[in-house]
């Protein structure tokens, strides 16, 4: 697929490269659909005339308030005042750039044309700091000027409900019917009971230009599993975040409400958010693969055993997001429910130490690399995130300490986990990440953060996308829970 050389990212098919092809490409419409992501993932935009779209093109991009980074989910303006969007400024416009290579037609909304647009600063036409797709861009771009490539690939776990938008009010979110009962992993039975919706979200997605790899349920009630085709990393954020639009928007149809909350259930595996990760050179060729003649006995001179089909950049990038893990994990764990997938370890699936291990679904990073896959496919699957996770700062994260710990040729922190105990973890030779959100964003926003580099993220990102990770915090510190006064109410 062609690249967009302005975006950076991988082009649709048959999306415009000039304003003379887009006008042909309109032709018979009379509105577009268009959205930009803001920091908690969600899509905000709008329809627009065909005419106020096509001028819009034809220049720097549109207006757009930028109140969307001075509020939260729920458009609850931040407790406290932001870098990009705040009463001093008066909420200002942002400029809301298209980018052409993200065209689509929606199939369940009458084929109406869709773009994606990235938020630029008025003044300087540059990428605002917190921008998801333009923080992702800037990394991929780095990469490139190193003659590489980032690629990956996101799953997602989500649980399913036989409830719509109202019913759920209703209900004020409790006694939820889960579309199919018990525990059935990778059935084929399971999915003749909605088979109309099972089927959609697949074949729907291939018509919106999000292709999947694969596509079955996943063990817990009503839990499906969809591993979206691998592809350049910017891409691969919008494809992600495309899919939870389509995801809902096919089952409103149906009458189902897909849920991406990392831990619904409190005694039940969470819902992952897995993401594969691995860099190719100017010849296709992966940069974590190691040379023909060390794939019978592998690399000599590797850390560990795990790591000796993994080259020497391979291993480097993988050190680098070790190191850096913990101080990113605002980034990949960004809501307050997601630590909770992550308080039972292994036994739920959901790593919560910096580990890492070949082909270990109990590491917080899985080697995946011969033998079991052939040398193309070595890749490194980060099993951290949840299915909450903003997909372009998850990215955005992982590549960027990883090209830093190649800059740096750093070390790996120690032994794989199968040479690990849990007596290592209680006595500090394993490093556990932050298990609340507020223990990882005081880490992230730390001096001496990871983060906080240049190179990473820098200051701008991490003091903006901080602050709204600690109103996040302030409002689940004020919320009175249904646990506590069920356990307090009568006998404190």
């Amino acid at each position: 697929m062609p690249r967009d050389s302005i975006s950076g990212v991988t082009a649709t098919q048959n999306a415009p490269k000039s304003i003379s092809d887009l006008e042909a490409l309109l032709k018979d419409d009379i509105k577009v659909k268009v959205a930009g992501v803001d920091v908690d993932g969600v899509l905000r935009g709008k329809y627009m005339s065909k005419e106020k779209f096509l001028s819009a093109a034809s220049s720097d991009g549109f207006n757009f308030c930028s109140v969307i980074f001075g509020w939260d989910m729920h458009d609850t303006v931040y407790s406290k005042e932001l870098l990009i969007s705040n009463r001093a400024n008066g909420y200002r416009d942002l400029i809301a750039s298209i980018d052409l290579a993200t065209y689509r037609r929606i199939p369940w909304e009458n084929n109406v044309p869709f773009f994606l647009v990235s938020f630029l600063d008025p003044d300087t036409k540059e990428p605002i700091c917190a921008d998801p797709r333009g923080a992702l861009r800037k990394v991929a771009a780095k990469a490139q000027l190193k003659g590489w490539r980032c690629l990956a690939g996101c799953e997602y776990e989500y649980f399913q409900f036989k409830e719509t938008p109202e019913s759920l009010a209703k209900k004020n979110f409790k006694d939820l019917q889960p579309l199919t009962p018990g525990m059935h992993g990778y059935s084929l039975l399971r999915t003749q009971l909605n088979t109309e919706y099972f089927n959609d979200l697949f074949d729907e997605s291939l018509k919106f230009q999000v292709p999947l790899e694969g596509h079955h349920t996943e063990t817990g009630p009503g839990v499906y599993e969809t591993a979206l085709a691998y592809t350049d990393a910017p891409r691969m954020a919008d494809n992600a975040i495309l899919f939870k639009f389509l995801a809902k928007s096919i089952g409103m149809k149906h009458g189902v409400v897909p849920s991406f909350m990392a831990k619904p259930w409190g005694n039940l595996p969470g819902c992952s958010g897995h993401i594969h990760v691995s860099l190719r050179d100017a010849n296709g060729k992966s940069v974590f693969a190691v040379p023909d003649d060390q794939l019978k006995s592998g690399r000599p001179d590797a850390q560990y055993e795990d790591t000796k089909f993994l080259s020497q950049e391979g291993e480097w990038f993988l050190a680098g997001v070790l190191a850096g893990l913990p101080d990113v994990m605002p980034m990949l764990v960004p809501t307050i429910n997601g630590y909770k997938r992550l308080v039972g370890g292994e036994a739920f699936w959901a790593p919560n130490a910096v580990t890492y291990g070949y082909d270990s679904r109990a590491a917080s990073v899985r080697i995946i690399s011969p033998p079991s896959v052939p040398p193309s496919s070595t890749r490194l699957e980060i099993r951290v995130p949840g299915a909450d996770m903003n997909p372009y700062f998850a990215l955005s994260a992982l590549f960027a300490l990883g090209l830093r710990g190649i800059e740096k040729k750093l070390p790996l922190p120690g032994p794989p986990v199968s040479q690990l105990t849990q007596e290592d973890k209680k006595n500090g030779k394993v490093q556990m990440l932050p298990q609340s959100l507020e223990a990882a964003t005081e880490r992230m926003l730390r001096p001496d953060s990871i983060a906080r580099e240049e190179s990473v993220f820098g200051n701008d990102f991490v003091d903006h996308f901080g602050g709204t990770r600690q109103h996040e915090v302030r409002l689940w510190n004020e919320a009175v829970t249904n646990w506590e006064v069920e356990r307090y109410l009568e006998l404190a």
